[in-house]
């Protein structure tokens, strides 16, 4: 089946690079977003959100005329649902965007229609939360209307690029569902599209990142117990990683971002008496800033009265987005541990936050410090001459949660350079 018009509810890191693509690919497209905020911005064409290539993306689509946004929902021939699932503070997930915008589809549902959810969400939320919602409008899900799930599988700051080239999967409550949403994403992905039920392609993307997470677990205890007998896990870990059969991954101060930090909770939360491996590996990924604040505090020798020059925020390197990131959890634990916290991200310099000082530049942060800390291996601050830092800071103590700095560059530059996983007697 064609469509001409889609309408996309939620226009943040994966609901804009999804209207954009399908505008540039012919399709006539509303972007629908209840943030007037960001209504206004894109529609003096400015964007929001940093994601390589996306604005050259924009600016395309929106010469074309086939894309326009909007503060409310159209009618059209196809929605897609592309709205946050965040968690409540007890882990269970957040699911109101995704009520609240399969709600205002209702008015405009006809037959025909096809309903796309992109959202990531717990195994069922399709059949058991939107189908309901969508069936208010006097239409049978799977019968009047299609219905279908197809997570988004994309790595932040290749989105443009893996939106196009990455398998797509589609779930439908029905087959002929699953196969009106792959004529739908047909319009521009060139990699695989493969066909399932709804709630496989809900588990599919659960379960990718939770394989992920599990890992991330066994490396941060690795991490720990290298620190523990006195080696250095990221000699361990590349020694290991020799073997044909073995890819330990990076340990870290934390896990961040909309994904892997989230998504293993809605499986926790859809059976917890069956999930005790996930629910551990959850605890010790989240306990990672607690145990970078331990050992910051015992390379400085105590935190009171410390100023840090804490470098990077954002939940992995080269990206602006600080969902969920352990270093703005760390900077959090630093100040209320009675250091003086003055935090950089390059790419997002004015954010700010309740717990504690951020800075726009490099400059501010390292002013008058004493310790500086790596959070975020940002290009730019791997890169770092520790040379000319030294020439920009009295502090001559560096701490690096990230494994992104030489240590035998930063002693050579007169720092005592203290490295997450490296343990010393």
């Amino acid at each position: 089946m064609s469509f001409e018009h889609v309408c996309v509810l939620g226009l943040g890191y994966i609901g804009l690079p999804t209207a954009a693509t399908f505008a540039t690919h012919g399709m006539r497209v509303t972007g629908m977003d209840i943030n007037t905020s960001i209504i206004k911005t894109l529609q003096q064409g400015g964007l929001h959100i940093h994601e390589p290539g996306l604005k050259t993306l924009l600016d395309e689509a929106l010469a074309s005329g086939n894309l326009a946004v909007s503060d409310h929902v159209v009618p059209a021939d196809a929605f897609i649902i592309a709205v946050p699932t965040p968690f409540y503070d007890d882990k269970r997930a957040d699911m109101r965007a995704v009520t609240s915008a399969a709600e205002s589809i209702v008015p405009h549902l006809r037959p025909g229609n096809l309903v796309m959810i992109e959202s990531t969400s717990p195994p069922l939320t399709t059949v058991e939360l939107v189908a309901p919602i969508l069936a208010r409008s006097g239409l049978r899900p799977g019968e009047d209307f299609y219905l279908a799930y197809s997570p988004e599988r994309v790595l932040p700051g290749q989105i443009v690029r893996e939106l196009i080239e990455n398998a797509r999967v589609i779930g439908g409550i029905t087959p002929a569902s699953s196969q009106a949403g792959a004529d739908l994403y047909s319009a521009f992905v060139k990699g695989q599209i493969i066909l399932t039920n709804a709630t496989t392609a809900e588990m599919v993307k659960l379960m990718e990142n939770t394989y992920r997470d599990v890992n991330i677990a066994i490396a941060n205890e690795f991490a720990r117990l290298a620190e523990r007998v006195h080696i250095d896990v990221w000699e361990a870990i590349s020694i290991a990683n020799l073997h044909p059969r073995v890819k330990i991954l990076r340990p870290g101060p934390g896990v961040g971002g909309h994904c892997i930090s989230v998504d293993p909770w809605f499986l926790v939360e859809t059976a917890p008496d069956i999930t005790p491996l996930i629910l551990t590996a959850r605890k010790v990924n989240d306990g990672q800033p607690h145990h970078t604040l331990d050992l910051i505090r015992e390379a400085a020798g105590g935190l009171e009265g410390k100023r840090v020059a804490a470098l990077g925020l954002a939940f992995k390197p080269d990206v602006d987005d600080l969902r969920e990131s352990p270093a703005v959890d760390i900077c959090t634990l630093l100040q209320q541990s009675g250091a003086h916290v003055r935090a950089f991200e390059p790419f997002k310099p004015q954010a700010t936050f309740p717990g504690f000082e951020t800075v726009p530049t490099l400059e501010d942060a390292l002013k008058d410090a004493d310790l500086v800390l790596l959070l975020v291996a940002h290009s730019q601050f791997s890169e770092l001459n520790p040379a000319a830092l030294a020439a920009q800071t009295p502090a001559r103590l560096a701490f690096d949660a990230v494994h992104g700095w030489d240590k035998a560059r930063w002693q050579a530059a007169g720092f005592t350079l203290f490295t997450l996983g490296v343990g010393s007697k």
